[in-house]
């Protein structure tokens, strides 16, 4: 085993690009999702779970590699889901019907989770908790800014040459990080936990979830989530049919969310050692909370453009950088033991629930605005209470006792 005391900026980059990867796999496909309806003789809602399916596969690939990582170690783990990972997108790739492209696609998404879960956990390992959330705020950045852009880069390479294309770039990169990670990344765990089977793994989530302030910090982390994939999953539709603009201009207006998320973790990465988690956490929720309320406010105000409702979200996006990096680290550093298992059940418990509310978001739109914004405040609010009542009022009942 490899002992280390910190990770190159280019292990740090390199592991932020495959934390990426399951997201970007997922969401790169979309602008093709008529083409292939159209090319398959399939309906939408058959089309649709080429997507649907690859976040399912996400939330249960966060949820196993956990606990494989914490016996086997991290770096073989690792290296087998970047080989799922590009198995699936050869399997996508020759896929001859919509019933092998989705198992394909369901397949590389799985794989692609492996980064997801294990970059945050080999950072636990290595750094210390403060540190750690400055590191891991390095790897969210790129987890979600990737991701955000990878639609656009679909859709040129659709457009260039053909949607299969976007298969061939996921695996290139899939086996490039591969290649690297197997070469330079050093074995991180330094203590294997055995793994027991399903049992004892249930077992280890049961023993997290029981405590107050993991829940607390994980919950928080979830909601952030939602409010992220929310926008995501009904923005380009709104900008179509409610706010009735052209489709071409969505994506410059969508730029302003991935920066005002980067310009949060730059807040975090560098502020975060001077103000402490708890408190960038606190910050972060409300700053997301009062962003999501103006945008809400000037809608009823009659600002019915694409500008009113981005620039407002792009604050609440900005919020939303500040907190999950910090909540990540301060979820994982809560039982250190297990941090393979937690950072997995707290990446399931992002996707699981993002997942729901792509479906509900899809499900109570009405024509109007005002469901996707009073879904992203629900989910805004109850991140703050988890946090609130979950956390600081754990951390005040253990220090009593």
């Amino acid at each position: 085993m490899t002992e280390t005391n910190s990770l190159s900026k280019r292990l740090i980059v390199l592991l932020a690009v495959s934390s990426a990867l399951g997201p970007a796999a997922m969401q790169i496909l979309l602008p093709a999702l008529p083409i292939i309806k159209d090319s398959f003789e399939v309906s939408t809602d058959v089309a649709q779970l080429t997507l649907s399916l690859s976040m399912l596969a996400i939330a249960i690939g966060t949820l196993t590699y956990g606990p494989l990582s914490d016996k086997y170690g991290r770096k073989p783990v690792m290296i087998a889901g970047l080989i799922i990972t590009l198995v699936g997108s050869l399997l996508c790739l020759i896929a001859n019907s919509i019933t092998s492209l989705i198992i394909g696609r369901f397949i590389q998404a799985f794989g692609g989770a492996v980064g997801l879960v294990l970059a945050r956990a080999i950072v636990r390992d290595v750094y210390g908790a403060e540190q750690a959330a400055r590191v891991i705020a390095t790897l969210v950045m790129v987890m979600v800014v990737i991701p955000m852009l990878s639609p656009a880069l679909g859709g040129e390479l659709m457009q260039l040459f053909g949607w299969h294309s976007v298969f061939v770039v996921i695996a290139l990169l899939s086996t490039a990080i591969m290649i690297t990670l197997s070469k330079s990344l050093p074995e991180t765990l330094r203590e294997p936990v055995p793994f027991e089977g399903v049992k004892a793994m249930l077992g280890t989530f049961i023993t997290l979830l029981a405590s107050r302030v993991f829940s607390g910090y994980a919950f928080c982390v979830t909601f952030v989530s939602v409010v992220f994939f929310s926008f995501i999953s009904a923005a380009p539709e709104i900008m179509v049919s409610v706010l009735h603009r052209p489709a071409t201009e969505y994506g410059y207006y969508f730029i302003m969310i991935p920066a005002g998320f980067m310009v949060g973790n730059y807040v975090a990465r560098h502020f975060g050692g001077s103000m402490g988690m708890d408190r960038m956490i606190g910050l972060g929720a409300s700053i997301a909370l009062a962003g999501i309320s103006l945008a809400v406010a000037l809608q009823l105000s009659g600002f019915q453009q694409p500008l009113a409702l981005f620039a407002p979200i792009s604050l609440a996006v900005f919020g939303n950088g500040i907190t999950l990096p910090n909540a990540q680290a301060a979820a994982i550093n809560e039982f250190p033991q297990f941090a393979g298992s937690a950072s997995g059940l707290t990446g399931f418990l992002q996707m699981a629930f993002s997942a729901i509310a792509a479906q509900v978001v899809a499900m109570i739109f009405n024509g109007t605005i005002y469901p996707l914004l009073s879904l992203m405040f629900c989910a805004s609010l109850i991140s703050l209470l988890c946090f609130r009542f979950g956390v600081q009022r754990g951390q005040a009942k253990r220090s009593v006792n």
